[in-house]
């Protein structure tokens, strides 16, 4: 397989022109954070923010462009909108129409972290909250597959309109790119897309905005906490010390960053048998519970861990959803009553950023 370079990429970008100058998109100033990578191109395309629809083309024109050279497997070209310096700025903060944002993060993959924000949200719209969700994972997203949802999100040129999943508005990464495609962005890429998903959607009116967060404590978890003000944090964990270990490191991230902590999930808590009833607690059981009472933060509760979580899940119908009154669906929505009770009842104020 030929090898594509970065010199091959800017070539046939000069082929996209600007249709305000009719100059190649790259004279405009209109490329940055190219990244080439073992065959998978993508960059930033920044446009003013009244001119977005009339980009849209231009955008697909360049993912094209590159598609067809030799050698690419993938092609992504992330648009995003700035204003002019006379423009009214957008108010820093918050997002319109939001009263809460809360994180769901954990400190590695695998806990079940993106199940456990789906049906923590679905239980919160299921006790009358309205509900939005943001797939803040953008290298792994999974929303679409949870939630069932397929298609690109409409846009009127400047606002993306999000996706509805059972009364649930819903933005993911990977809403704008295929599934099977890798994303090979590095940092700059990966905060515009951030900022794209959550200063450029059309959320509505929301009472909380759950965000479901890739694991660790990298660049996406800084740049949320240190550009929107979260009102806490939901830290989800198994219960065996490995997890714990990791669990902690998220959460003492976000206490360094000012941002309440509203207590932790263990997930996979322990396995019930469907045929006799027998339980097996196949990670241990009850560590969670134990390090929030060490850390002095709400136990928000147990999630067993069942067939049933991962086939609903899979089939983009989340067990809260599929069977709501079932006592898996039960156990979330216990969660989300206490995660209820640890919300702030104020807004908070943007988050204090310690520098050590």
């Amino acid at each position: 397989m030929a090898r594509v370079t970065q010199e091959a990429v800017e070539a046939a970008l000069r082929g996209v022109v600007d249709p305000g100058s009719g100059r190649p998109i790259s004279d405009e100033g209109l490329v940055s954070n190219l990244v080439v990578r073992d065959g998978n191109v993508g960059f930033v395309m920044e446009v003013p923010a009244d001119r977005g629809h009339a980009y849209e083309p231009v955008r697909k024109a360049a993912e094209d462009a590159i598609r067809a050279l030799p050698g690419v497997l993938s092609s992504s070209v992330v648009m995003t909108a700035h204003r002019d310096q006379d423009a009214p700025a957008q108010p820093a903060g918050g997002i319109d129409g939001v009263k809460a944002i809360v994180a769901v993060a954990s400190g590695k993959g695998g806990v079940g972290k993106s199940t456990t924000a789906a049906n923590l949200a679905l239980a919160l719209a299921a006790a009358g909250r309205r509900v939005v969700f943001l797939d803040a994972d953008i290298y792994g997203p999974s929303a679409p597959r949870l939630f069932g949802l397929t298609g690109k999100p409409e846009t009127d040129g400047t606002l993306l309109y999000p996706k509805l999943a059972h009364g649930i508005a819903t933005m993911s990464i990977g809403l704008l790119i295929g599934e099977d495609q890798p994303m090979v962005w590095r940092g700059p890429m990966v905060q515009s897309a951030l900022e794209q998903m959550l200063r450029q959607v059309a959320w509505g009116e929301a009472d909380i905005m759950i965000v479901d967060l890739p694991p660790g404590t990298g660049d996406i978890q800084l740049s949320l906490t240190q550009r929107t003000p979260l009102a806490g944090a939901v830290i989800v964990s198994t219960p065996q010390d490995l997890s714990l270990i990791d669990a902690r490191k998220g959460l003492n991230m976000f206490r360094k960053v000012d941002v309440p902590i509203l207590g932790i999930v263990e997930n996979m808590s322990y396995f019930a048998c469907p045929a006799c009833g027998h339980r097996t607690e196949v990670f241990a059981h009850g560590g969670a519970k134990q390090e929030a009472a060490r850390l002095g933060v709400p136990f928000l509760g147990e999630i067993p861990l069942d067939i049933r979580i991962r086939e609903t899940s899979d089939n983009g119908l989340p067990i809260v959803a599929a069977e709501p009154g079932g006592h898996l669906a039960n156990a979330y929505q216990e969660v989300a009553s206490a995660v209820l009770e640890s919300l702030p009842g104020a807004r908070p104020q943007g988050p204090r950023i310690v520098i050590e």
